[in-house]
C-alpha cells in the first residue's frame, strides 16, 4: 500500500498496513530522527544527531543526508542529549534522565565515565579533557576524567547549563536557559563571567571557524544571535524559522548545520537567513491526534501541538502559526509535553504525561490550566456533560474535570489505562495497556471488561456501533462491536511503536531531578465525521487517514 524513502522505523521504507477493509494514506512524510538534540561532527566526517526522545544516535552524511544508526535503542544509552568527541575519537554522551556521562569508543565499547553529574546536558572536549553540565536550576560545570578520578567542580549556579563549547581566548562558554545569559569560566577554573546578556531564550553556544559566537533560542522563530565578541563586539539576529532549535556544529568549510528538538532534522542556515535541509524534519511522535470541525488535524507531537500537510479534502493547510515549515507539519504552537490532545468546537485540550490539562485556543494562541498534579495523565475527551475525562495512566484511574476544573473520580482500580472514549449513549470506555483490555465503566463506577487478549492497547475510538483500539504491541487494529461484544483484527503493520527488533534495554524515568524527563509513547487514534479514523503513527512520525475500502 505505501513505498517511500527510509525512515526510523524501517530502513528499506516498503512497511506496508495490510487491511482488506481500510486504506491508508499518510498524511505527512515519516521524519528520520526522533527529534535532533546534541550534533557534533565525527572524525570521519560526519555529523552525529543524539535523538533525546528515543535513546539513540544516528550519524549524517553531509553530502547526501543518509542516516545511520551508530548508538541502537538497546545501548546502555537511554536518553543522550548532547554529545562530543575526544582527541583520540571517543564519543562522550551526556546521558540526562539517569545522569550519567558514556564514553564509546572509537571500537564501539562502552564505558561508564560518571554517574555523579545531574541532569548532564552540555559536554566538550578540550583535547583529551571532558567537560559536562547541569540542565537544573543551581547547577554545576565539572571536569570528568574517563580514566578516573573524582569530578571537578569548576563552578555552580548555573540556571539550567546546556551546549557549551570552548571559545577562541581558551574559556568555556555556556548558557544560562533561564536568565537569557551567556557566561564563560577558564577550564582550569576561576571566576565566572557573563559576556551576554538579554539573549533571546539561549539554549546553546557555538563558536564558528571565524571565532564569531553563535547563540541559538529555543523558541518558535528559530533565532540565532551573532555575537562578535573577539572583534567589533557588535550583535547580530538571523530569524531561520526552524521551530525549536536545540544545537549547531560547523564543519570545515563553515557551514552551519542546526538540530531541532521539536520537530528533528538537520538543516543548514546560512549566514543571511537562508537554510537547506540536510535530513526532513517532521514529527517526533507524534503520540494523541484530533480533528477539528474544520476539517483540520492536530497531532499532540510532545514539544508541540502540530498539524499534517493535509486536511480532510487533501489539500495543503493555508492556515497556521508556522506555516511552510518543510517535512509536511505545521506548528501549531510549541506547548510543551503535549500528549493527550481532543478536538472541542474552536478548543483543543490536552494533557501532559508529566500531570496537566490543559485547554489551547488556537484563535487566541492562549492556553489555560485546567488540572495540575495528575499521575501520568494521557487520553482525554469530551464527555456527554460537556466535562474533560481523562485516563490517568499512573494513578489506574479516571478522572473528570469539570467547567470549574474541579476533578472528580469516576472510576478506579484499572492497572494502566491509557485513552477513554463515549459511544452515543454516553458510556465511557477504557483502553488498559497494562492488562490488555477494553472496559466500560458501568453505572455503579465498577469497570467491566469488553475485550481481553489484547496487545497493549493504547489509542480507542468509537465509530459508528464499533469501537476501535491501536493494538501497539502487535501493530494492529482491532475493531469491537458494541453489542455483540464480537472482534476481528481490521489492519496489521501499523507503524506504531519502537522499530521490529529493536526494544529499549531500559525506560527512562518520567521525571529527573524534579524537571520532566521521557514519556511514555503512545498512539493516538481518533474518528472523522466523514467515517475515516485517523492513527498516530509514533514509531515513523506520520499520521495515517484510514478510509473505509467501498465493497466490491
Amino acid at each position: 500500500m505505501r513505498g517511500g524513502p527510509s525512515s526510523r522505523f524501517d530502513d528499506t521504507g516498503n512497511r506496508q498496513v495490510t487491511s482488506a477493509r481500510w486504506q491508508a494514506e499518510w498524511l505527512n512524510p515519516p521524519n528520520p530522527l526522533w527529534g535532533s538534540n546534541g550534533v557534533a561532527f565525527g572524525p570521519d566526517g560526519r555529523l552525529y544527531v543524539a535523538q533525546f526522545l528515543a535513546g539513540r544516535i544516528s550519524a549524517v552524511d553531509p553530502a547526501t543526508g543518509d542516516v545511520d544508526v551508530v548508538v541502537p535503542m538497546d545501548s546502555p544509552v537511554q536518553s543522550p542529549d548532547d554529545l562530543a568527541f575526544g582527541a583520540d575519537g571517543s564519543m562522550y554522551i551526556a546521558d540526562l534522565v539517569p545522569g550519567r556521562v558514556w564514553r564509546r569508543s572509537p571500537q564501539g565499547e562502552y564505558t561508564l565515565v560518571s554517574d555523579d553529574v545531574t541532569n548532564p546536558n552540555g559536554i566538550t572536549c578540550v583535547g583529551d579533557r571532558l567537560f559536562v553540565n547541569e540542565m537544573k536550576p543551581d547547577g554545576r560545570l565539572m571536569e570528568l576524567f574517563p580514566e578516573g578520578g573524582d569530578p571537578v567542580v569548576l563552578t555552580e549556579g548555573l540556571a539550567l547549563g546546556n551546549a557549551m563549547q570552548r571559545g577562541p581566548d581558551g574559556h568555556l562558554y555556556y548558557p544560562h536557559m533561564m536568565t537569557g545569559q551567556v557566561w564563560r569560566i577558564p577550564p582550569d577554573g576561576g571566576v565566572p563571567e557573563v559576556v551576554a546578556e538579554d539573549v533571546h531564550q539561549p539554549v546553546a553556544v557555538r563558536f564558528d571557524r571565524g571565532g564569531v559566537l553563535h547563540v541559538l533560542s529555543r523558541g518558535p522563530e528559530g533565532i540565532v544571535t551573532r555575537v562578535d565578541l573577539h572583534g567589533s563586539g557588535s550583535r547580530t539576529l538571523v530569524t531561520s524559522g526552524v521551530v525549536g532549535l536545540d544545537n549547531a556544529a560547523f564543519d570545515a568549510e563553515n557551514r552551519m548545520f542546526v538540530s531541532s528538538y521539536a520537530s528533528g532534522g538537520v538543516t543548514e542556515l546560512h549566514p543571511d537567513g537562508r537554510t537547506r535541509e540536510l535530513v526532513p524534519r517532521g514529527l517526533d511522535g507524534p503520540y494523541g491526534v484530533t480533528i477539528d470541525l474544520g476539517g483540520r488535524v492536530y497531532a499532540a507531537d510532545h514539544y508541540r501541538v502540530a498539524s499534517p500537510a493535509l486536511s480532510h479534502e487533501g489539500e495543503p493547510h493555508s492556515a497556521g502559526s508556522a506555516g511552510g515549515e518543510p517535512g509536511g507539519v505545521t506548528t501549531e504552537a510549541l506547548l510543551h509535553f503535549s500528549h493527550g490532545i481532543t478536538a472541542d468546537g474552536e478548543l483543543l485540550h490536552l494533557t501532559s504525561q508529566f500531570g496537566h490539562v490543559q485547554t489551547y485556543d488556537p484563535a487566541q494562541k492562549t492556553a489555560r490550566t485546567r488540572a495540575t498534579g495528575l499521575n501520568r495523565p494521557l487520553g482525554i475527551t469530551v464527555g456527554p456533560d460537556g466535562s474533560l475525562v481523562v485516563a490517568e495512566a499512573g494513578a489506574g484511574r479516571v478522572v473528570a474535570v469539570d467547567a470549574s476544573d474541579a476533578v472528580t473520580v469516576l472510576a478506579e482500580g484499572f492497572d494502566q489505562p491509557v485513552d477513554v472514549a463515549f459511544d452515543a449513549e454516553g458510556r465511557c470506555y477504557v483502553s488498559d495497556e497494562r492488562r490488555g483490555a477494553v472496559l466500560r465503566i458501568e453505572e455503579d463506577g465498577r469497570p467491566a471488561v469488553v475485550a481481553e487478549g489484547l496487545g497493549a492497547p493504547q489509542g480507542l475510538v468509537v465509530l459508528g456501533g464499533e469501537l476501535f483500539t491501536v493494538e501497539s504491541g502487535p501493530r494492529r487494529l482491532r475493531a469491537i462491536s458494541l453489542t455483540t461484544g464480537e472482534s476481528r483484527i481490521d489492519a496489521e503493520e501499523l507503524p506504531v511503536g519502537p522499530p521490529p527488533g529493536d526494544m529499549p534495554r531500559a525506560e527512562p524515568a518520567l521525571f529527573a531531578a524534579g524537571l520532566p524527563g521521557v514519556a511514555r509513547r503512545f498512539a493516538g487514534l481518533a474518528a472523522a465525521p466523514d467515517g475515516t479514523l485517523l492513527l498516530s503513527a509514533d514509531g515513523e512520525g506520520t499520521v495515517l487517514r484510514l478510509t473505509p475500502r467501498r465493497p466490491r
